[in-house]
């Protein structure tokens, strides 16, 4: 992974070449989060439509859960991860896959009747900009599922509270804890959404029970049993 400057654009996380679908999922026991992730969107994603768009599609990791859908477009600004989804879907020829920066999208106006954008907006230097492409190119009363790092956890506030944290998980202003990524409170967040015309529906908080040794110890769908209560 590596820092891609834009120019008079934000800069943007290029994972061109990286091995993140071995490193971070097939091999870093992640199947507690695949699957909590996917049963959030279950239940926050109209299950048919015409055009869906996955805002960092990667590797294609959630396109099953799209099958209700006429036309899928996965977006992401690394051709490596696309060739990869693309190796892994076929020739369903519902799939298009297009590469491109999220603050300047490649699509008209009023195109997409459903968003979904999960681990990807951590990546963000300029939330707000990104806001106004993505309201320009949805469909009216359409839907836009986002999944964001909230930095008003429970380790961050244990941390802040001993002191080996300088940030404060309470402050609205996002942290950027390493270059390009970062966490966000709720309230900026639903801020940034309110000030482009998006309308916060149901909201869900998900991988609670992230510790190493929890997933070695509880079957996976038991906690996301529980993760979905």
């Amino acid at each position: 992974m590596t820092l891609s400057p834009m120019n008079d654009r934000p800069p943007v996380c290029d994972y061109e070449g990286s091995d993140y679908r071995t490193r971070f999922w097939e091999q870093g026991g992640r199947d507690y989060e695949d699957l909590a992730e996917r049963q959030a969107l279950r239940r926050l994603m109209p299950q048919r439509g015409d055009t869906l768009l996955d805002i960092g599609a990667g590797f294609g990791r959630l396109a099953d859960e799209y099958a209700g859908y006429k036309r899928v477009v996965l977006f992401d600004y690394s051709r490596t991860l696309l060739r990869e989804a693309q190796a892994r879907l076929g020739d369903d020829p519902r799939f298009i896959y297009v590469a491109g920066d999220w603050y300047r999208m490649p699509f008209v106006d009023n195109l997409f009747d459903t968003m979904v954008q999960v681990r990807t907006i951590h990546h963000a230097a300029d939330v707000p900009a990104l806001m106004r492409q993505l309201v320009r190119i949805a469909r009216p009363k359409g839907s836009y599922v986002l999944e964001f790092a909230n930095k008003r956890n429970l380790k961050a506030m244990l941390r802040y509270l001993l002191g080996r944290q300088s940030w404060s998980p309470y402050a609205p202003e996002p942290v950027e804890f390493v270059e390009l990524n970062f966490d966000f409170h709720p309230t900026w967040m639903l801020a940034q959404l309110a000030a482009v015309g998006f309308k916060p529906g149901q909201i869900l908080t998900v991988s609670h029970f992230r510790l190493a040794i929890l997933k070695r110890l509880v079957p996976t769908r038991l906690l996301t049993a529980l993760d979905g209560l």
